[in-house]
């Protein structure tokens, strides 16, 4: 089969498309041939050696839908020809894949295969967010970092389906009408910390209840600063490079923060297939809309790690094996 492989750390330049072997089922496990692929931030920090199972050469990916083609020894509830998708998965850039089954969710008829391959990572995410990491009320205040993003999006739907208000952070100009339409009350711009004063204009001087931030150490701090009391800054940005810190006097008015590991937030089956059957249900009921923003042949995976590294993408990119 084919598939992308780094073959050494580094750059977007070191995806390469290569003759892989095919993959085979073992005991609990399914193979699946892959419709779509999902890019994720995630996949460019195990480019350079984050958080990597193995060493190289390995496939990279996480996140992806398809079909059923074998099944392992022992599978049951599952049958050739079922529609599939699956998320914390090594080895999602490529034509087939093996995933164990317990892992997986089925995929409901009247979702399209490109949407659930796009809801998963980024929607499970912020829908933990939204209801475990900080449960806001109807008619609190949150900030959403990035809220043009992938993520960003989607916290901001979900949390304007639980009646809060939304302030979106964007970080140009051209971003601000795609957080508009996913829901945001107001949109700031501004690409470093210099929004707090603006969030304590729109808040009467409170702060916000919840801030969702995805960036880096140049926000960490200032999205801290812009909670009210007993506020709650959930963070989800990377672990490389720059890394906030945090000591117990920075975090005044009894503020909490948290960080997301999605291994940890989902961390069981009955846990990943009800997060999913309400995602479904919302996909379905026209109260969220997953926005798919790229598609790329799995030869353009430079391309679509150098497209999402800029910043400058919004929405979802997905690979296409076969396509």
């Amino acid at each position: 089969m084919r598939a992308v492989v780094v073959e050494e750390l580094g750059g977007p330049e070191v995806l390469r498309l290569r003759e892989w072997p095919d993959p085979e089922p073992g005991p609990g496990e399914l193979l699946v041939e892959i419709d779509f692929s999902g890019v994720n931030f995630m996949d460019t920090g195990s480019r350079v050696g984050y958080g990597l199972p193995r060493g190289v050469p390995f496939v990279p990916g996480v996140e992806g839908a398809g079909r059923v083609t074998a099944l392992g020894p022992g599978v049951t509830g599952f049958a050739v020809g079922d529609r599939v998708a699956w998320v914390y998965v090594y080895g999602s850039y490529a034509e087939k894949i093996v995933v164990p089954a317990d892992q997986v969710v089925p995929v409901p008829d009247d979702i399209p295969s490109d949407v659930a391959a796009a809801t998963m990572m980024q929607g499970l995410t912020a829908h933990h967010f939204v209801t475990e990491s900080a449960p806001l009320a109807e008619g609190e205040t949150a900030l959403v970092h990035s809220a043009a993003g992938g993520v960003g999006r989607m916290v901001v739907q979900l949390l304007k389906l639980r009646g809060v208000r939304v302030i979106g952070l964007v970080s140009r100009e051209e971003k601000v009408p795609v957080a508009k339409a996913a829901g945001a009350d107001e949109v700031l711009v501004s690409s470093g910390g210099g929004f707090v004063d603006r969030v304590r204009e729109l808040t009467e001087g409170q702060g916000v209840r919840a801030v969702f931030d995805g960036g880096g150490a140049g926000t960490f701090h200032p999205s801290i600063e812009a909670l009210r009391r007993s506020g709650t800054l959930v963070y989800y940005g990377p672990l490389i490079g720059d890394v906030p810190t945090v000591r117990m006097t920075d975090l005044p008015k009894s503020v909490k923060v948290t960080y997301a590991v999605f291994a940890d937030h989902i961390p069981t089956r009955e846990l990943l297939l009800a997060h999913t059957r309400d995602l479904f249900e919302k996909i379905r009921e026209g109260g969220l809309r997953v926005d798919i923003t790229g598609r790329y042949p799995l030869a353009a995976a430079e391309q679509a790690h150098r497209d999402i590294e800029s910043r400058r993408t919004s929405g979802k990119l997905l690979l296409t094996p076969g396509r």
